[in-house]
């Protein structure tokens, strides 16, 4: 029972020690070095000094009009080399309030690069080595308030990703941007203001005109003169209208709806042709086609009573 009960409690250790330990895990980096390379001064060449977490250099790195400024890294979560979700440089002017960040090119393994130049050799995608970097055009893509700035900037490095983990934000070196005497310095943007602006005057176009009165003229003794091929050939064919006093007395009212119905549905084609416009018609539209459908339902049952009854 003793061996049993000092188990327990060796389990219970190791396992408040693991969970201790999962939770004080924290992303940093190792290996982190930057590295200002002068226009035409070869490898090796130019400033270079190492990076350390949580410890900023004491002297401020200066960047030229013509200079290459690189930071490589490898990215840890705990101990382990790890990729990131996020990892950028984030360049601060305190004075000012101002901030813009430059993210990094991350490997599997957590090796992060990034490039900013004056000037490119080659475009990224000829990159002889295939390397995945992000080449920035160094003071062009600097807002012009920062070229401006009296004092370095503060240039952190920021990584962090889902998880436990706790992120990590933390100032590398402070940055000097040191500028070309002989090129001015851009004019800064004006920026947004959101406010009341200008009334707008929308132009419409003109009512759609009519078709000229000679061709509507035209095309409705068309229409009227097919109908008499239509009642000779309903007479040709049998056509009866000898019921018409039947089905009157039947049903006349169902008859006399439906028929004014369809009347005055090609009134109201007419009326729309002419003068009306889409919202007058449509309401009168849709009534007398519910009086058509109620009205048309009866009728048809009056008419199928008759057929059922020997009446042809």
């Amino acid at each position: 029972m003793r061996l049993q009960g000092l188990l327990s409690q060796a389990f219970l250790l190791v396992s408040a020690l693991a969970s201790t330990s999962a939770a004080a895990a924290s992303w940093s980096f190792t290996d982190g070095s930057v590295n200002v390379v002068a226009k035409g001064a070869g490898v090796g060449g130019g400033l270079k000094e190492q990076l350390a977490p949580s410890k900023a250099l004491s002297k401020p790195v200066t960047v030229g009009a013509a200079d290459t400024l690189k930071i490589t890294l490898t990215t840890q979560d705990g101990k382990t080399a790890k990729r990131p979700h996020q990892a950028f440089l984030l360049l601060q002017d305190s004075s000012k309030k101002l901030d813009i960040s430059y993210p990094f090119s991350v490997k599997e393994s957590g090796k992060a690069k990034l490039e900013l130049v004056s000037s490119l050799p080659y475009p990224c995608s000829q990159n002889p080595k295939n390397l995945q970097c992000i080449s920035l055009q160094t003071h062009k893509d600097l807002p012009s308030q920062f070229l401006r700035s009296s004092s370095p900037l503060s240039a952190s490095i920021v990584i962090a990703s889902f998880g436990s983990s706790e992120g990590y934000n933390s100032e590398a070196f402070p940055l000097t941007i040191e500028l070309d005497p002989n090129i001015p310095i851009p004019a800064a943007e004006k920026p947004v203001r959101y406010g009341k602006l200008p009334e707008i005057h929308h132009i419409f176009r003109s009512d759609p005109k009519s078709p000229n009165v000679t061709i509507s003229g035209f095309f409705l003794l068309a229409v009227v003169a097919a109908f008499s091929p239509l009642f000779g050939a309903w007479a040709y064919l049998g056509g009866n209208i000898n019921h018409i006093s039947k089905a009157m007395s039947d049903a006349p009212l169902s008859h006399a709806l439906f028929v004014g119905s369809i009347v005055g549905i090609e009134g109201a084609f007419l009326l729309y042709y002419t003068v009306w416009n889409l919202f007058q018609t449509l309401p009168v539209l849709t009534a007398l086609g519910v009086v058509a459908f109620l009205s048309g339902s009866r009728a048809l049952t009056e008419v199928q009573e008759r057929r059922l009854a020997g009446l042809r």
